[in-house]
């Protein structure tokens, strides 16, 4: 067929007619090469943590502010880190009312407004978009692990990356090296890609004469998808002919009791400190799930989402504070880690931000305001208990937008955010 002489060539019809349509959510979620080849380098790592029911508020918030406040039983857990980390009160994501009183774990890292309700599509997780710029620096870009399948990681378009729930998955990728045949394999498919993006590249060098400008822009956008693309995969094979990192630990054993959480935590929490300090990866989420199930902690007769709606009777208020405590046990066992293993001399921790919180500030009422954070080490001036104003929340994004800035990522803004956190110096 004669194709027109001045044809009107939209990206879809472009890349429909290239034979690659299915590529273009892809596409879309590549760095420009401008700005990957601009980014700074930068050795700082990130770890976000959320646990979906929520932290009960009278054990975690002290009454009084800056660094002088006295312990809550939660905080007294993390003495001996106490100069390590600041408590945040007064921040939440604005407009965070969904298709039910949970889905705002869908958007803890993201800050899309009114969650599951119709209409509604998510945006680039913090971890996510901090992947697009430096992930490429690491063998794998982030690592996505919960206690479940469900995930805090969201792509470019929106889309839930499924967590790993088995550590001893988790081990084996970043540590056991395939046979040669897997290798062969995983090579195969990363030159497969290669040649399809050459193949797409021809044909697209075939149009770009015979379209307008604006068009031409619209090429000029896709080429450089395509060279992105092509960087990363040659990355890629980098990567796979690289030796993983050898390393002195045991196999984790995975624990089936879906109903463990804090079993499962402690088992994803001990991959952390490795992941970072073989820089395996710099980016890391960690969901905490909540069931309806009871949890395998002494004391515990009640399913862990019943005591999260406590309706504030006393005995529920006293199981959950068992529950909550074992968490914060496992928090600080993980700051331990990142404050005793060293990287170039310094310890883990100083380079490593580590966001601890919930998606729900009172889980008992659904409520997604003055939510539970904390932020320890990277970096950061830290200590104390930096209190917002808690009928006017400052926006959480205000915060992930200073981290990113600590990852040596440009942003001029994050998801909801104003600007940077106030009284968070580096």
């Amino acid at each position: 067929m004669k194709r027109p002489s001045s044809p009107t060539l939209s990206r879809r019809k472009f890349l429909r007619g290239s034979g690659v349509a299915l590529s273009l959510p892809l596409l879309d979620a590549f760095l420009p090469r401008a700005r990957a080849e601009s980014a700074p380098t930068s050795g700082k790592k990130m770890v976000c943590i959320c646990t979906s029911l929520g932290l009960h508020a009278p054990f975690l918030f002290p009454e009084e502010t800056g660094k002088d406040y006295q312990p809550t039983p939660y905080l007294e857990l993390l003495k001996s880190h106490r100069d390590d980390f600041t408590l945040f009160s007064g921040l939440s994501h604005p407009d965070q009312n969904g298709a039910n009183g949970h889905t705002s774990e869908m958007t803890w890292l993201t800050s899309a407004r009114h969650p599951g309700l119709g209409g509604f599509k998510n945006t680039v997780s913090l971890d996510q978009l901090a992947a697009e710029k430096i992930g490429l620096r690491t063998r794998f870009p982030s690592l996505v692990l919960g206690t479940g399948s469900p995930s805090l990681s969201y792509n470019r378009g929106g889309v839930m990356i499924p967590a790993e729930s088995r550590p001893s998955h988790v081990f084996t990728k970043l540590f056991v090296e395939g046979t040669p045949a897997d290798v062969k394999r995983q090579m195969q498919k990363l030159r497969e890609g290669r040649s399809i993006m050459d193949t797409v590249g021809e044909e697209a060098r075939s149009f770009i004469r015979r379209v307008g400008a604006t068009d031409r822009d619209k090429l000029d956008e896709y080429f450089t998808s395509v060279r992105e693309l092509e960087q990363r995969l040659v990355e890629s094979e980098a990567w796979v002919r690289k030796p993983k990192p050898k390393i002195d630990a045991q196999p984790p054993r995975d624990i089936d009791n879906g109903s463990d959480l804090i079993g499962r935590m402690r088992l994803l929490f001990d991959l952390v400190p490795l992941a970072l300090q073989t820089d395996s990866t710099r980016l890391i989420t960690i969901f905490l799930q909540g069931a309806n199930a009871v949890p395998p902690v002494a004391g515990v007769t009640i399913d862990h989402h019943n005591l999260s709606h406590h309706g504030q009777e006393p005995e529920k208020i006293a199981q959950l504070r068992l529950i909550e405590t074992e968490q914060f046990r496992v928090f600080g066992g993980l700051m331990e880690k990142l404050k005793t293993k060293r990287e170039g001399g310094a310890p883990l921790l100083d380079d490593t931000m580590v966001l601890f919180g919930s998606n729900l500030g009172n889980a008992n009422s659904h409520d997604t305001r003055n939510l539970p954070i904390l932020l320890a080490g990277g970096g950061f001036k830290l200590g104390g208990h930096n209190a917002f104003d808690a009928d006017k929340n400052e926006p959480l994004c205000n915060l992930y937008l200073s981290m990113l800035h600590q990852l040596g990522v440009e942003a001029d803004s994050f998801g909801s955010s104003t600007a940077t956190l106030k009284g968070l110096n580096a």
